[in-house]
């Protein structure tokens, strides 16, 4: 039996991760006991971050110091590897797609917000260079829920989440439009720059038609998928592959230390909100004093002007905090359930060809039959799961670094900006108040 190339490898362009046994030649090696693996994530282990690589902990505790200055090379040149893959990839774009231009609709039904989105393209499968559609966010979970009932090997980039607390944000303020379409926008250039993704059908009518025929099914289709995000939690694979559960560890410590690092902005956001509100009435205080203070009202409206300066700056970096930190680490939460999400319908592929090729052995063994097609066609479709999932894997890893290597120069940044913003405001109180003693000091004399 030859096993033909399978579509995930030719869609993909990469190797299969591990060599799947020929169901003929080593059905019997590849049903020997192992270890049994739980595909439900498991134990208190904290694991450290490895990109999902395996890695020998063999390593002595002394050479901490030279770990560090490996790992320090290691991100430089992983650094250098990105941008390079980034700008091979700009180089060679054919399909660019935006999202702006947010506008609120109301109507005797509903009140909405519909968001522009232009696409620029020289692929032959549109028939224009140029596109300007009006989409709304049930628009772009439709075209997510087709991405993932058409493309169940990749990884489909999440979206935003669509509800929100009530009372707690307004769906509609220009704050939470804002940054949804932040969101909505790198959704669409992830899905645009994929090399699969971007050649999906459903993706050319999101970008050209003019209204989407997508009521019908999809409902159903959203109940499917959530239950084929369940249905691998019950399966014991014989023998995962040890780079996949090197992923899944990945995951679960990523998540981990995503979920703590969010809890903790989230308290230090609101703390600032509160020492803000302090802070501002702090300052009125001080200027409502030098109105009764003839001899101190300079001093003490320079004191007023350098905390007013400073809710200005605390302000501002509060605002980046809430619109440009606190969301990406929330599309890398749901980014890291959606990539677990794929690695359990991956298993569940493998346990399908194992049961397969386990049932197939037997009645060989029985009555000499011939190895069904089936089993084929389920090793065929593990390879493909293997080698799509790898590809995304690297890909996701590339974008992460990238993403939080912007992120983090990012808070840098607010942060100098804001403690150089303080330091000036005060040290002009300096020389304010060194005026003041100055002159003090001359009338005193005369």
């Amino acid at each position: 039996m030859s096993v033909g190339t399978p579509r995930g490898l030719a869609s993909s362009g990469q190797k299969p991760i591990t060599e799947i046994p020929h169901p003929l030649s080593a059905a019997e090696e590849s049903l020997s006991p192992g270890p049994d693996v739980s595909i439900s994530p498991g134990g208190d282990k904290d694991p450290e971050l490895t990109n999902g690589t395996l890695v020998d902990g063999s390593s002595p505790a002394s050479a901490s110091s030279t770990s560090a200055l490996l790992s320090r090379l290691q991100v430089e040149e992983n650094s250098e590897a990105d941008a390079a893959e980034l700008y091979a990839s700009t180089e060679t774009r054919d399909l660019f797609v935006t999202v702006d231009d947010p506008k609120k609709h109301v109507s005797t039904m509903e009140t909405y917000i519909t968001y522009r989105v232009s696409t620029k393209t020289t692929r032959i499968e549109f028939d224009l260079p140029e596109y300007c559609v009006r989409r709304r966010y049930q628009d772009f979970d439709w075209l997510r829920v087709k991405l993932e009932e058409t493309q169940p090997t990749n990884l489909i980039p999440p979206l935003p989440e669509k509800f929100v607390m009530k009372g707690v944000v307004d769906r509609f303020s220009e704050e939470f439009v804002e940054t949804r379409m932040k969101a909505l926008d790198k959704f669409l250039k992830r899905v645009a720059d994929h090399p699969v993704l971007s050649f999906n059908p459903h993706l050319n009518a999101f970008l050209t038609a003019k209204d989407l025929n997508k009521r019908q099914g999809l409902a159903l289709l959203t109940k499917m998928g959530e239950s084929v995000k369940h249905v691998a939690g019950g399966y014991k694979l014989r023998a995962r592959p040890p780079e996949f559960n090197a992923m899944g560890e990945y995951l679960d410590t990523f998540s981990q230390k995503l979920g703590t690092i969010d809890r903790i902005a989230q308290r230090i956001l609101r703390e600032q909100s509160e020492y803000l509100t302090e802070l501002r009435e702090y300052a009125s205080v001080y200027s409502s004093w030098a109105g009764s203070e003839d001899e101190l009202q300079r001093p003490l409206e320079g004191v007023a002007g350098c905390v007013t300066t400073c809710c200005g700056a605390l302000e501002d970096l509060s605002e980046n905090m809430s619109q440009d930190f606190l969301p990406v680490l929330r599309e890398y939460v749901l980014y890291t359930e959606t990539m677990k999400n794929v690695l359990r319908k991956r298993d569940q592929s493998q346990a399908e060809y194992e049961g397969r090729l386990e049932a197939a052995v037997l009645r060989r063994q029985e009555d000499r039959t011939p190895m069904p097609l089936e089993v084929e066609k389920c090793q065929d479709k593990m390879e493909c799961f293997n080698a799509d999932l790898k590809a995304d894997w690297e890909r996701w890893q590339c974008n992460k670094r990238q993403d939080f290597k912007q992120l983090l120069i990012g808070m840098a940044d607010k942060n100098i900006n804001y403690y150089e913003k303080c330091q000036t405001a005060w040290e002009s109180l300096v020389t304010v108040l060194q005026e003041k003693q100055t002159e003090d000091k001359t009338s005193e004399t005369n």
